[in-house]
């Protein structure tokens, strides 16, 4: 079993920058895959970036390729996600989840943050 609880969210004005950290308890995390995906008002969840188990691949929605960076420190049980460069579109609840598989759907994801808010302003 392993809980997820995310940090680092905020408000932000566009273009600026913020480091979102989801700390991860039990011993497995570094056989996990993690991933970040994100929910607007009114939107459906969507895939944001994943990292494998190792570090050595990741993933990216075109929608945050060359802006957002994910990363992970398995000796802190910790994956993080900066995001620079920040658009008022990037506003949403952020979730970090673990899963076998690197992927870009949820489905693939067994276990969930409780989300952190990040909202950008215009």
């Amino acid at each position: 079993q392993v809980q997820l609880v995310e940090s680092g969210g905020g408000l932000v004005q566009a273009g600026g920058s913020l480091r979102l950290s989801c700390a991860a308890s039990g011993r497995t995390f570094s056989s996990y895959a993690m991933g970040w995906f994100r929910q607007a008002p009114g939107k459906e969840r969507e895939f944001v970036a994943a990292i494998s188990w190792s570090g050595g691949s990741t993933y990216y929605a075109d929608s945050v390729k060359g802006r957002f960076t994910i990363s992970r420190d398995n000796a802190k049980n910790t994956v993080y996600l900066q995001m620079n460069s920040l658009k008022p579109e990037d506003t949403a609840v952020y979730y970090c989840a673990g899963g076998w598989v690197v992927a870009s759907h949820q489905n693939e994801y067994d276990y969930w943050g409780q989300g952190t808010q990040v909202t950008v302003s215009s």
